[in-house]
């Protein structure tokens, strides 16, 4: 073979790697992308649900606590804030201010023993539960899958070229104050 067809066969060999390379690694972060967008998606399902059972609550604790008229409208803000959140860190934010409102809510419920023996309020407060929970996991759902994103495009070579593809880094849903969502509500009664 002369030295020009085996300069021509390694230039071609390279190519063929590279863009199978690319190619690849392109399938991954579209693969990825869309994993973190069904993350999200799950989190933004569970915020809804949770928004969702929250006017039943405070309906059912209105009934025994009408003065309580402070505790209702945080609930109500933080609920409108939850469903208009549009991102991870807007979300976040919400998410404070609902944690903070149930709190509250159920700080006012404790005070009435009949609300607490109530089965439509046990009921509510169970799915509420169940729901904070699930919150939580479709969070570690997400963030894992950001953190698995956003290292794939930082790491060396893709960092080259990922963000040129228009692969952009994304957020995860932190929270200000973690302590306030670590668990869901404890209610004593």
């Amino acid at each position: 073979m002369s030295g020009g067809l085996i300069a021509t066969l390694i230039v071609v060999g390279v190519l063929v790697l590279l863009v199978g390379y690319v190619w690849i690694t392109y399938n991954s972060l579209v693969t990825l992308r869309v994993r973190v967008d069904e993350a999200w998606s799950d989190i933004t399902v569970q915020l809804k649900r949770r928004a969702d059972l929250i006017p039943s609550l405070v309906e059912s604790v209105k009934g025994y606590a009408a003065h309580e008229k402070g505790v209702f409208d945080a609930v109500t803000k933080a609920r409108a804030e939850t469903i208009s959140a549009e991102s991870p860190a807007e979300a976040s934010l919400a998410e404070n201010h609902m944690q903070q409102a149930l709190k509250s809510i159920f700080a006012v419920a404790e005070a009435y023993p009949q609300l607490q023996a109530s089965q439509n309020f046990l009921q509510l407060q169970g799915e509420l539960v169940d729901t904070e929970n699930k919150i939580q996991a479709s969070r570690r759902f997400y963030n894992g899958g950001v953190r698995e994103y956003n290292t794939k495009i930082q790491i060396f070579p893709n960092t080259i070229f990922a963000r040129g593809m228009g692969f952009t880094e994304r957020e995860f849903f932190e929270v200000e104050n973690v302590a306030s969502i670590s668990e869901p509500p404890r209610i004593q009664f």
